[in-house]
């Protein structure tokens, strides 16, 4: 069985600056005229003990499932509407092996509750640069979608 020490080793997972987890770029396509890729992938794991904070993109961005157990991912849309999407195994019960995130959606993720580790992945056309990303405010999103205050403040980071 895979361990997530293992992951961290085999693919020289690192600390993703101010969201959360663990990861490694896996392909950048090549540079546009403006100087950014076309499109991008990573890997990244989550444990139980640390979560995706709430953040948003320009673009689109494609999660991966791909081992461990389900990750539940709060998305707080730009029409005001939110949902919780699971990534995981488990297609009959819901879960998805994919997930496309509309661009400007806010989204955040952790393990499923009573799960340990999540190992998924990412993908954006075009691709992810440090600039495009937003990160989450608790009183600004609160504020914003009261209905889901407390998976909010859960999933904020200063």
């Amino acid at each position: 069985m895979t361990t997530p020490h293992e992951l961290i080793a085999h693919y020289g997972l690192e600390p993703i600056p101010r969201e959360g987890g663990l990861f490694r770029r896996t392909w950048a396509g090549p540079e546009r005229a403006d100087g950014r890729p076309e499109g991008a992938a990573i890997v990244a794991l989550l444990t139980a003990d640390d979560y995706s904070a709430l953040h948003r993109l320009p673009y689109a961005e494609v999660w991966h499932f791909y081992l461990g157990d389900p990750l539940h991912l709060l998305l707080l849309a730009p029409d005001g509407t939110t949902r919780t999407a699971v990534l995981g195994p488990g297609l009959r019960a819901g879960q998805r092996l994919q997930l496309t995130v509309p661009a400007r959606t806010w989204m955040g993720a952790r393990v499923a509750p009573g799960g340990a580790w999540t190992f998924f992945g990412c993908t954006t056309a075009p691709g992810f640069t440090y600039a495009d990303y937003e990160h989450g405010d608790a009183a600004d999103l609160t504020a914003r979608y009261p209905a889901e205050a407390a998976r909010i403040r859960e999933l904020c980071r200063p």
